[in-house]
C-alpha cells in the first residue's frame, strides 16, 4: 500500500479522545477516520451528498468495512487518510483505504458500499450517472465545469446560490444583494457532473477600463473542497470571468 495509489487524502490530526491505555490510537477509531474521508472525498466529486442520493432515488449502505493494522497512530499526529474506488459492481461500490503517516502505511482497509431503495432497503443497479463520476475522478478528469454567461442563461443558477449563501446564511438584505448590475455582467456558474449548480461569481466594469470581480459564492455542501480537489480551484472561476 502506497501514498501513490489514492488520488483522494483527507487530512487530520489525532485527538487526546483517539488515544487509548496503550497511548496509541484505539483501533476502531479508524473507521471514524475511513467515514470522515468518505465525506471529503463526495465533496471532491462535487456531489452533495443528500441531493445526489435523492436525485439518484437511492442511498448507500454499508456492506463490509475490514481493517488490517500495519503500525500505530499516536496523540497529534497528522494523518492522510487515503480513499480510492477501486471497482464499481452491479449495486455495489468497492473502496481501498489507507491511513498514512507521511510516507508511512499505518493500516489498510476496504469498505464495500450496496446501493439500495431506502425505503424497501433492497438492492438497485448502481445508477451509470455516478458510475461514470466514479471513474471519471479517480482517471483524473475534473469534476466542475465553469460556464460563463449573462444573466438571462445563468441568473436562475446564480441566484438560487447567491440566495442560499448570501441572503439565508449571512443573513444579508435580500434588498442589498440585487442590483441593476447583475443585468450587464458577465456570470459564472459552477457546475458538477449531474448539472447542479455549486458555486457562481460575476464580472462587472467597474469603471471604464477596469471590471471587478464579485458576488462569488459556493454552495455549503462542497465548501472548502469542491474546487480544489474536483479539479476547478478558485482561480479558474476567476479566469473564467
Amino acid at each position: 500500500m502506497k501514498r501513490s495509489e489514492f488520488r483522494y487524502f483527507e487530512h487530520l490530526r489525532v485527538r487526546w479522545a483517539e488515544i487509548d491505555a496503550q497511548k496509541i490510537v484505539f483501533n476502531g477509531h479508524y473507521l471514524m477516520y475511513l467515514d470522515t474521508a468518505m465525506g471529503g472525498y463526495w465533496r471532491a466529486l462535487a456531489l452533495p451528498y443528500e441531493q445526489t442520493m435523492l436525485y439518484l432515488g437511492g442511498d448507500l449502505y454499508v456492506r463490509k468495512a475490514t481493517l488490517e493494522y500495519h503500525g500505530s497512530a499516536r496523540y497529534d499526529d497528522r494523518l492522510d487518510i487515503g480513499l480510492r474506488c477501486e471497482r464499481v459492481g452491479n449495486s455495489s461500490i468497492l473502496f481501498r483505504a489507507g491511513v498514512f503517516r507521511g510516507d508511512e502505511a499505518l493500516v489498510g482497509g476496504e469498505l464495500v458500499y450496496v446501493f439500495a431503495d431506502p425505503a424497501a432497503q433492497t438492492a438497485k443497479p448502481v445508477p451509470q450517472e455516478l458510475r461514470e463520476v466514479l471513474t471519471g475522478f479517480e482517471a483524473g478528469r475534473p469534476m466542475v465545469e465553469v460556464r460563463v454567461g449573462a444573466w438571462s442563461e445563468l441568473g436562475r443558477e446564480a441566484q438560487a446560490i447567491r440566495t442560499a449563501v448570501f441572503v439565508d446564511e449571512q443573513k444579508i438584505p435580500a434588498d442589498l444583494e440585487w442590483d441593476a448590475a447583475d443585468a450587464g455582467a458577465v456570470h459564472a456558474v459552477a457546475c458538477n457532473r449531474f448539472g447542479l449548480a455549486l458555486g457562481t461569481g460575476r464580472l462587472l466594469q467597474h469603471v471604464p477600463g477596469v471590471a471587478k470581480i464579485g458576488r462569488m459564492a459556493v454552495s455549503q455542501a462542497v465548501r472548502g473542497q469542491m474546487f480544489e480537489e474536483a479539479g476547478i480551484p478558485h482561480i479558474e472561476m476567476v479566469r473564467a470571468l
